[in-house]
């Protein structure tokens, strides 16, 4: 598709029904995309970092039921929610409700706990 402003591809992103990451690397801006834009994200975690943030991003905001670790795992869960609309509207719901409450999505309050943490850790180390 042409290359569109950050919102209209946010837009067109929340049309989508349920993000497939790729393994072994995974998304990372695309995952957050994905999640801004109200998509839950299926994933298969990785043992590198490259594979690992998708995983991070759905524990952090308690979708850890999203998070798999193997391939057949991966595509069972693919497959049940594919043919389940219920469930994905209910895991659409819950990623709206967290959306509001949610420091993963709250910069404001995330750069405000980092700098607490950094201070705290120069505390300690002095």
């Amino acid at each position: 598709m042409e290359r569109v402003s950050h919102d209209v591809h946010l837009g067109r992103l929340a049309l989508t029904d349920l993000f497939l990451d790729t393994f072994p690397y995974g998304g990372h801006t695309s995952t957050s995309d994905a999640l801004w834009a109200g998509v839950p994200v299926l994933t298969r975690i990785g043992r590198a970092f490259q594979g690992r943030v998708a995983a991070s991003l759905l524990k952090a905001l308690h979708l850890s039921e999203l998070v798999t670790h193997s391939e057949s795992q991966y595509l069972a869960l693919a497959t049940r929610l594919g043919q389940n609309p219920q469930e994905l509207a209910e895991l659409k719901a819950r990623l709206a409700q967290l959306k509001a409450t949610s420091p993963v999505f709250d910069a404001s309050r995330f750069t405000r706990d980092l700098e607490s943490a950094m201070l705290e850790a120069v505390s300690r180390h002095e």
